[in-house]
């Protein structure tokens, strides 16, 4: 049974259809790489799935249920956290405090407790860090705990932004455009990650990325968007071999053979 099913969605913006009765699955554990052109709606599918948009028709569940019917806030909560395409960090906090923010959809204390710093909200305060250094170990950026976020360079911003979204002990992660501004060795490390995520912890990942390389390393199965449609799935070598994605990236029906 797919952990997320997407069916028929489709959604526009005035008269720009940005996604048009796209359906794709993505099993526990597996890593699906979702691609296209520029404009071809990947973010957008991001968007309906957080509850950014709520899409014109179509249905989406995770782990069987309803995604449409859950607030933004709430999604979250039920075990999908995302990154974004442009670092979205508190840039005058210190590591260690944005990924502290990371963890408010899972507090469960209210706001007189946490006022007055009641038993319960010292508890979740003090799990709340450990879950917060526990998740800078396994992406090696202890040591940089208390520098500001302003100070980083962008690579490790992206990391920075990874760890905020698996504090929340994701069960499906989002990873939109992770390997931006990266160069070839922060790609090969980026790429070793991602595996680590799905092989030791567990998540399922499902990534947008243009870094065709690292996304056809690591993917188990590819999805191909363009003009909001779906044009082609499967693994990675089915993929690369379809005409409707190379004319889709080349422009040109007798780009290949």
């Amino acid at each position: 049974m797919a952990l997320l099913e997407i069916s028929d969605l489709s959604i526009r913006f005035g008269g720009i259809i940005a996604l048009e009765d796209v359906s794709f699955g993505v099993l526990p554990e597996e890593i699906v790489g979702l691609i296209g052109p520029n404009g071809a709606g990947k973010t957008t599918v991001f968007n309906c799935i957080t509850g950014i948009y709520q899409p014109d028709s179509g249905s989406m569940t995770f782990e069987g249920r309803d995604l449409l019917s859950l607030r933004p806030h709430r999604i979250i909560g039920h075990g999908v956290a995302r990154t974004f395409q442009n670092v979205e960090l508190f840039r005058s906090m210190t590591v260690l405090d944005n990924l502290l923010v990371g963890q408010h959809a899972s507090l469960s204390c209210n706001l007189l407790e946490c006022a007055f710093r009641l038993p319960r909200a010292r508890r979740e305060d003090r799990y709340g860090r450990e879950r917060a250094l526990e998740v800078l170990r396994i992406l090696k950026l202890e040591h940089l705990q208390d520098v500001p976020v302003a100070a980083l360079p962008f690579g490790i911003k992206k990391h920075v932004e990874m760890g905020r979204a698996l504090v929340s002990r994701p069960r499906l992660l989002l990873l939109d455009e992770p390997a931006g501004g990266l160069n070839r060795e922060e790609l090969n490390a980026l790429a070793g990650l991602i595996r680590a995520l799905r092989d030791d912890l567990g998540v399922t990942i499902l990534l947008v990325e243009h870094h065709m390389d690292l996304v056809m390393q690591i993917s188990d199965r590819v999805c191909v968007l363009d003009f909001g449609r779906k044009i082609a799935e499967g693994t990675p070598a089915e993929v690369q071999q379809d005409r409707s994605v190379i004319e889709a990236y080349l422009g040109d029906s007798d780009a290949k053979g």
